[in-house]
Order: structure tokens, then C-alpha cells, then sequence
């Protein structure tokens, strides 16, 4: 069965999230959301590290940063609740310290011990909270809480009364689901999305300064859905047919029917397709 390969360039699962900090001064502002004392930040003391591959099947993650030189902070953004993402991050952390390491010129087989940052480890999630935990650690969630030879924590962020720019992007993301659930994934969703956050001073600025391109964006993620439905219905499509074609072969083998009576069995076939099946089969016996 031959089968349609989708590659999908970042490019096009670009989202709010990623173009939001991709600005210093937003991504600024997420830091001293995360570290209130350091009141000596400057976008300057903070460095992209956000891995950034082709295609899909590459690695990459959300965000990634470096602070001052101290901290190495990644980031990820999750609608769904999966505790999976730890292994993604501890992937993610493993790469943004083999690429800091190759940046600084570090020697991973010499006997000098390394400099590296201490890592912090966050995930936005931005759906419901319920009972899920502040923090999720590797040995708990995998292992039982066994003590393991590596672990892997993240703290979990999730909406607050807070008006900082982390709480804001969650609450966009909640009124864009609810435009979604109401307009369906149409365009007229994204714009009520963006007035209703520049109502109530939702990411106002960005919003104001870049309503084209995110609305852009939010139309290439609306895009992007539509592809992947249309591409697992073919693939269902394809394989409810392959069983189809096995079963009337099967029939015609059995002798006992004619093609328009096996036709009843399986309607998604054509007569025509029949008779090609029934040719083949001929040719096998």
C-alpha cells in the first residue's frame, strides 16, 4: 500500500508561543517572571539556545535561553497533558548542552572539568489543571519513584490571577480555544481571538504590533490541522480498503459467490475492482 509522506517545516508549526519570545524584550519579561530578583537582566544577558531543525522528524524544541551565563532555562508550551514530555525534554537538554559545549569550545574528552549552566526546566501548560502535580520528575512518573541514576524535573506552570506574561499567553490560549469551539477553525476565529485579548489587555502590545503576522500564524496552524486530518482519514481510507480487497479475495477464492453477490459484502468495492481481484486471484491458483 503505498502511502502519502507529510514533512512538515517548522516554519509551518511556528506559533504564538515561539514568535512571542522570539523578541527579546517579551522573552525578557518571561525571565523576570521566572527570577523577580534578578533585577540586573538585560535582553543582552540573555541568549537564544532554542534547538532549530528542518523537519519534523528532527529535534527541536520550544525555547530555549541562557541567562547571564548561569542558567540554561528550556521551555515547553503543551495543550495536552503528557508526562511523556519528559523524555522529550531530557533529549532537548542533552543537545542544548552538546551544542553549548561545541559554542564555547569545550573539550568533552579532556581532563579540565567543564563550565556549564545550571539547567531549569519549565513546561506552559495551558489547559485545564485539576489535581496535576506543581512539579514531574523522571524516577516518579517512569520509574516508581526508584532512584535512578538520572532525573529529570520540570516545574508546571499553569494560569494564575497573575498579569505577567506567562499568565497572559495561557489566558490567550483559552480564548482562542474558545473562538475555535464557536467559529470552528476559521479566520474569523483568530481576529475575535486577538480583539477579545486586546480588550482586556491580553498581550496587548504584541498583539497591536503584530496582528497581521499572527494572524497569519494562527491560519498556517489551522492549515496545518486540516492537512493531517485529511491525511489520517486517506490512511484510514486506505486501510479499510486493503481489508476490504483481502476479504472479497478471499470470497472469490471460496468459489461459493459471484462478484455482484461479494459486491453486497463489500460495497466500497466496484464491480470492476472485483473482476480485477478475481483476475488476480486466477493467476495465483
Amino acid at each position: 500500500m503505498q502511502t502519502q509522506e507529510i514533512k512538515i517545516k517548522r516554519t509551518a508549526k511556528n506559533s504564538v508561543f515561539l514568535d512571542l519570545f522570539q523578541d527579546k524584550s517579551y522573552l525578557l519579561k518571561l525571565y523576570k517572571t521566572l527570577h523577580p530578583e534578578d533585577t540586573t537582566a538585560t535582553e543582552d544577558s540573555l541568549t537564544d539556545v532554542t534547538i532549530e531543525n528542518v523537519l519534523t522528524d528532527n529535534l527541536y524544541n520550544d525555547l530555549g535561553f541562557i541567562a547571564n551565563n548561569k542558567l540554561m532555562i528550556l521551555i515547553e508550551a503543551q495543550s495536552t497533558w503528557t508526562v511523556n514530555i519528559l523524555i522529550r525534554i531530557l533529549l532537548y537538554l542533552a543537545q542544548s548542552y552538546h551544542e553549548y559545549f561545541e559554542r564555547t569550545s569545550q573539550n568533552l574528552y579532556k581532563s579540565k572539568k567543564l563550565k556549564m549552566p545550571k539547567p531549569e526546566l519549565y513546561v506552559i501548560y495551558t489547559g485545564t489543571r485539576g489535581k496535576k502535580p506543581d512539579i514531574i520528575s523522571l524516577s516518579k512518573e517512569f520509574f516508581e519513584g526508584a532512584d535512578i541514576d538520572i532525573e529529570v524535573k520540570a516545574k508546571i506552570i499553569y494560569e494564575s490571577n497573575k498579569n505577567d506574561i506567562i499568565n497572559q499567553y495561557i489566558v490567550f490560549c483559552k480564548v482562542f480555544n474558545e473562538q475555535t469551539r464557536l467559529y470552528g477553525m476559521t479566520k474569523q476565529a483568530a481576529t475575535e481571538t486577538i480583539r477579545i485579548c486586546k480588550d482586556n489587555n491580553i498581550l496587548k502590545e504584541y498583539l497591536e504590533s503584530r496582528e497581521k503576522e499572527v494572524v497569519t500564524i494562527m491560519m498556517s496552524l489551522f492549515d496545518e490541522e486540516q492537512i493531517i486530518k485529511s491525511y489520517i482519514k486517506s490512511e484510514r481510507y486506505e486501510a479499510a480498503q486493503e481489508n476490504a480487497r483481502e476479504t472479497a479475495k478471499r470470497m472469490i477464492k471460496m468459489g461459493k459467490l459471484s462478484l455482484e453477490e461479494i459486491a453486497d459484502y463489500v460495497p466500497t468495492l466496484s464491480l470492476k475492482e472485483l473482476q480485477e481481484l478475481e483476475a488476480e486471484v486466477l493467476q495465483l491458483i
